[in-house]
């Protein structure tokens, strides 16, 4: 098969198309004949080391779309040829082909837009049942046997459940309609699309109902507004109940797609963003901050928050040194901080990864949240594609289009 693949850590240049063997499917496992693969900055960081050094020619890539090719051991419920999009924890997209976990694989087809009966009456802090507007999803695609991982704990909101359309708390017209207005509601996600949404969509959701524990009313700010975690997190937070959403980026055209774009309600630029957040927001601040930046946003970031305002960090694109953060002030000013890492999730809570990406899928196939697929590379072409990524010029979701002889409806 052809891949991108690097033997040597550095710069994009260390990205190289070659030839090597087609993976074969272990127990538990699927290969997929890849059509599109996303282009992330967790792919950046495994070409700099960051994920260690590489074992001979190593193929990056935690997302990609495409076609069942095989089943591995165990895995029933799917069938070949079938159209999924799959979360790959290590690696492997940037090739034809692919080898995914079926915990983390997701069909396409029929994905369902999740609403709850008429009489439902959950409310965020019960104890005993589904929470702030959540129903449970069913799981397209059985795991294969001795799947293990908890999708919750007793004394946390439950993490395998995702929004309705007609819950406490939540607007109707916030789910039902995109954020250009229209009301289009497709039946599902073609693979051009699809893949760019696996990794995206899983950690947009993860971070804000996992780690931030967004309930409805929230106010929340996210940092790298334009991108494609960003970008599908300012739509997450809506239909989970979010007033007001904000946004920071790096240039004023950044602001303006990523406002006409995702529907937030502001978008600052990054420089002196607190006094326009609190300003925006009458001195009171935000109940929640996304921060996949680092460093100097990090910092600033706790002072827009209200009280008992959550700080959710996800990466640390700015890649500065780590902070060395007070207590003190944390405690005094009413304020979290709290993580998420979905490598880390995908090893200790498989099951609550799943959840979170059936969820988030839901939402997606149903138009609720939309991928902005911005730009598409060959293959050949992925070190220009890290190039971009790199020096912040992207907008929305950048692809690999891998096997553009696949179909791209589903």
């Amino acid at each position: 098969m052809r891949a991108s693949a690097f033997k040597v850590t550095g710069g994009p240049e260390v990205l190289r198309l070659v030839d090597l063997p087609d993976p074969e499917p272990g127990p538990g496992e699927i290969l997929i004949r890849v059509a599109y693969a996303g282009v992330n900055y967790g792919e950046i960081q495994h070409r700099l080391g960051d994920f260690g050094e590489p074992d001979g020619e190593t193929v990056t890539g935690l997302e990609a779309s495409g076609r069942v090719a095989a089943l591995g051991e165990g895995v029933t419920g799917v069938s070949i040829g079938d159209p999924v999009t799959a979360y790959l924890p290590d690696g492997g997209g940037y090739a034809e082909y692919a080898v995914a976990p079926a915990a983390f694989t997701f069909q396409l087809a029929g994905a369902p837009a999740v609403r709850l009966p008429d009489d439902f009456e959950g409310r965020a802090g019960d104890s005993d049942r589904p929470q702030g507007g959540f129903a449970p999803v069913a799981s397209a695609l059985p795991l294969p046997d001795g799947f293990e991982g908890r999708t919750s704990d007793p004394d946390r909101r439950p993490a395998d459940f995702a929004p309705s359309t007609g819950g406490p708390g939540l607007a109707p017209s916030a789910v039902d309609r995109l954020p250009d207005g229209s009301d289009r509601r497709p039946d599902g996600l073609d693979l051009r699309t699809a893949g760019g949404a696996a990794l995206v969509l899983t950690t947009a959701y993860g971070v804000l109902a996992g780690a931030a524990r967004i309930a409805p009313g929230d106010t929340v700010l996210v940092h790298a507004a334009a991108g494609g975690v960003g970008g599908a997190a300012a739509q997450l937070a809506r239909a989970l109940g979010a007033t007001e959403v904000y946004g920071t980026v790096g240039t004023p055209e950044k602001a303006e797609y990523a406002r006409r774009s995702f529907g937030y309600d502001e978008v600052f630029v990054r420089e002196g963003f607190p006094e326009a957040v609190l300003a925006a927001t009458s001195g009171r601040g935000v109940d929640i901050v996304l921060d996949p930046v680092g460093g100097p946003t990090r910092l600033a970031s706790f002072e827009v928050l209200a009280p008992f305002g959550r700080l959710a960090v996800y990466g640390e694109a700015a890649r500065h040194p780590d902070l060395q953060l007070p207590v003190l002030p944390i405690w005094k000013n009413n304020r979290t901080l709290t993580g998420y890492n979905i490598g880390d999730l995908a090893r200790r809570a498989p099951a609550t990864v799943r959840a979170h990406g059936l969820s988030a899928l839901a939402l997606a196939a149903s138009g609720a949240v939309r991928i902005d697929v911005t730009e598409e590379y060959a293959l050949a072409d992925a070190a220009e594609a890290h190039r971009l990524l790199g020096e912040g010029r992207n907008r929305g979701k950048v692809v690999l289009a891998v096997d553009k002889t696949s179909p791209s409806g589903v």
